[in-house]
C-alpha cells in the first residue's frame, strides 16, 4: 500500500533535489514514512538509519547512489520522525524491525535488495541478512558489530561494558524518557555531538534533528534498546551475502576489535577501517560512499 504525501518540515523537502520524494507505506501493520529516489526499475538499495538519526542521515549518499544507477529507499524506522510509533516494548524487537524492512522491499515490487545500515540500523541490517537471507543481495554495515560478536564481547570485556553504559541506562523505566526530553532534548543533541568529530553536525542540521525528534518523542527510541534485549536470536550466525563493513576507528561506544571479529562471521566479508573517524563514519568520510558504490556494483 503506497500513497504520496508531503510534510512541511522533516520530509524529503529538506533536500533541494526535486527528484527525491516522500511516501507513506503501511508495512507489517505500521505506517512508515519513506524517502525514495532514482529509477523505480533500477537495482534497489535500502538505507537504514540508527539512533538518534532519521532518514536525513543518509543525505550524503542518496544522490551518489542514484547517479550510479540505483533506486534508493530510505525509511524512517518505526518510532522515528514521521513514521508511526507503536506502543509497547515488544513492537521494537529485532524480528519486527526486520519484518518492516522485508515488507518495505516487497512494497517496491521486489524480492530482494541491497541493504545498508548504520548504528541501530546496522543491527537491523545484520538481522535481516541472518533471518531472511534470500531478501538481501549485498550487505553494507557502518560501525556496528555482528550481533553474536557484540553479545560475546559484552559478556567478556569490562571495557565494552563501560562503553555500553547507555544500553543499561535505557532499560530503567521512565527515567531515560525524562532525561532525554528535558531542555528541548539537549541530551539528544549531546548524543550527536559527543560521539562525532567537531563540525560533523552544524546548527542547521541540529535544528532538523530536533524537529524530527518532536514528531514521536523519545520513548519509541528508548524502546528500540529495550526491545533489542528482548529479541530472540536468529537461527544462524553466518552471513552468506557479500558484506562490506566500514568502521570509524574513534568510535567511543564500540571497541574497534569487534570490526575484524565481525568479518569472521561473513562468508564473503571485507573491512575498511577509517582512522581519525568517529561512529558517524558515513557523515565524516566521503570515501565511505566510494567504498559503498564499489561494493554494490
Amino acid at each position: 500500500m503506497m500513497e504520496t504525501k508531503t510534510h512541511p518540515t522533516t520530509d524529503a523537502s529538506l533536500l533541494a533535489d526535486h527528484d527525491i520524494e516522500s511516501t507513506y507505506r503501511t508495512v507489517n501493520g505500521v505506517r512508515l514514512h519513506v524517502v525514495t529516489a532514482g529509477d523505480p526499475e533500477a537495482p534497489l538499495v535500502v538505507l537504514l538509519h540508527g539512533h538518534p538519526d532519521f532518514w536525513y542521515g543518509w543525505r550524503n549518499q542518496i544522490d551518489s547512489l542514484v547517479e550510479a544507477g540505483f533506486r534508493v529507499v530510505v525509511p524512517d524506522q518505526r518510532g522515528c520522525n514521521l513514521s508511526e510509533a507503536p506502543n509497547g516494548i515488544d513492537a521494537y524487537r529485532q524480528s519486527e524491525l526486520s519484518s518492516d524492512v522485508c515488507e518495505l522491499i516487497r512494497s517496491e515490487g521486489r524480492e530482494s535488495a541491497h541493504i545498508v545500515g548504520h548504528d541501530f540500523g546496522a543491527f537491523v541490517a545484520w538481522n535481516v541478512a541472518l533471518r531472511e537471507p534470500s531478501i538481501v543481495d549485498r550487505l553494507g554495515i557502518m560501525n556496528v558489530p555482528h550481533p553474536t560478536v557484540y553479545r560475546n564481547v559484552l559478556r567478556s570485556s569490562p571495557q565494552q561494558i563501560v562503553r555500553s553504559w547507555y544500553v543499561w541506562f535505557y532499560q530503567v523505566p521512565k527515567l531515560p524518557e525524562w532525561m532525554l526530553s528535558r531542555n528541548e532534548m539537549d541530551n539528544m543533541v549531546d548524543s550527536l555531538t559527543i560521539t562525532s568529530k567537531p563540525g560533523t553536525f552544524d546548527e542547521e542540521t541540529i535544528r532538523h534533528y530536533r524537529a524530527a525528534w518532536r514528531h514521536t518523542g523519545v520513548a519509541p527510541r528508548v524502546n528500540w534498546y529495550r526491545g533489542f534485549r528482548r529479541s530472540e536470536r536468529p537461527s544462524r550466525d553466518t552471513v552468506t551475502q557479500p558484506t562490506l563493513i566500514c568502521w570509524g576507528e574513534d568510535d567511543i561506544a564500540l571497541l574497534p576489535s569487534m570490526a575484524q571479529k565481525s568479518v569472521e562471521y561473513c562468508e564473503n566479508g571485507r573491512l575498511r577501517v577509517f582512522p581519525d573517524t568517529s561512529h558517524w563514519v558515513h557523515h565524516e568520510r566521503e570515501e565511505v560512499t566510494e567504498e559503498l558504490l564499489r561494493h554494490l556494483r
